[in-house]
């Protein structure tokens, strides 16, 4: 049985306690927050025991593993305490706030010999994972562009962050997972409307070496919950909605060979068949979480590594820089 607790019961913490209660093989012993009446609500829904700090849960309970759910600001130090008090760590993206505390963290991770995962909820988003088998199997073809839609109202629950580090990273990780390719060149247009102090609306490029172009528009300022990808190539154009985990293809139809060839560019494109793929849906958080859970039982195969979220927080923090700088950030040569 591995011992789980949660740090941080605000929305996201609250699920991960929810899940976690559910799991065979794992007992939730402890919720942690600062807010303690949060915390004692919480538990009493999940059968734990509440804390009001850090260190005397640790003391008391000595979990095997545990869920970071704090704000961004705040994850270098309650992540790098329980990787040095010999816990496997689970941190929701982005991995920490600066470069700095992200490479302190890894290194800290591998010398406690423990798993620290970051939290990229869509890897495990059965849409997602339906649009990689497809793209690494050449269903597409060459890429074009990758386009994501992330709008919604503003969460009263951010203060220390804008959209880039909150929103964007979960876009930025999984455009580097459908190409497995990495950024050359980063360009951000950003707005604040709402937050008080950082930016609530962002566009920006992304260019890859590998010539894709991801195109992001994101923002707190929409008063409905859009969470949408679209991936055009040779073949047509794959559209994923993340909220109902549904899959599309529109096809273009005037290609008729394997390859985008001289003919098909003098024809064009034109509209196609469209086919809705069946995939059978389940909850993200539960797919990460049992990821986690198994990696801390030594199967490492579905774990989203702290590399992969150091290198989403660089992408983020490059289109913030771009933002401010209001020019193009160019990362590594092409």
């Amino acid at each position: 049985m591995t011992r789980v607790a949660v740090v941080g019961t605000g929305a996201m913490g609250a699920n991960h306690a929810r899940v976690y209660q559910t799991m065979p093989e794992v007992q939730l012993v402890a919720v942690v927050d600062a807010d303690q009446t949060l915390a004692a609500e919480v538990a009493r829904l999940h059968r734990a025991t509440p804390y009001g700090g850090l260190e005397e849960m640790l003391a008391r309970e000595r979990p095997d593993a545990v869920s970071v759910a704090v704000p961004t600001q705040s994850h270098f130090a309650v992540a790098n305490a329980l990787l040095q008090a010999g816990c496997h760590v689970l941190v929701e993206k982005p991995i920490a706030a600066t470069v700095d505390e992200s490479l302190k963290l890894i290194a800290m991770a591998k010398a406690m010999r423990r798993v620290l995962m970051v939290g990229h909820i869509e890897r495990f988003n059965p849409a997602v994972i339906e649009l990689k088998r497809r793209l690494t199997a050449g269903d597409l073809g060459r890429i074009f562009e990758i386009r994501a839609r992330r709008l919604g109202p503003f969460p009263k629950r951010i203060r220390d962050v804008g959209v880039i580090l909150d929103l964007a990273t979960h876009d930025l990780d999984v455009m580097r997972y459908l190409t497995g390719s990495e950024a050359v060149r980063v360009y951000a247009e950003t707005k604040r409307e709402i937050h008080t102090s950082q930016e609530d609306l962002f566009s920006g490029l992304v260019r890859f070496a590998d010539d894709t172009l991801g195109v992001m528009e994101i923002n707190w300022l929409t008063p409905t919950k859009v969470r949408e990808l679209s991936v055009t190539g040779e073949r047509g154009m794959f559209h994923a909605d993340y909220l109902t985990q549904d899959l599309y293809f529109f096809q273009n139809a005037e290609l008729d060979g394997s390859q985008w060839t001289p003919m098909s560019v003098v024809r064009g494109v034109s509209e196609g068949a469209m086919t809705r793929f069946a995939i059978l849906k389940r909850e993200p958080l539960r797919a990460e979480l049992e990821a986690f859970i198994s990696s801390v039982q030594g199967d490492c195969r579905t774990l989203v590594d702290a590399r992969e979220g150091l290198a989403a927080l660089q992408l983020a923090l490059a289109l913030v820089d771009s933002a401010q700088a209001k020019q193009v950030m160019e990362l590594r040569k092409e």
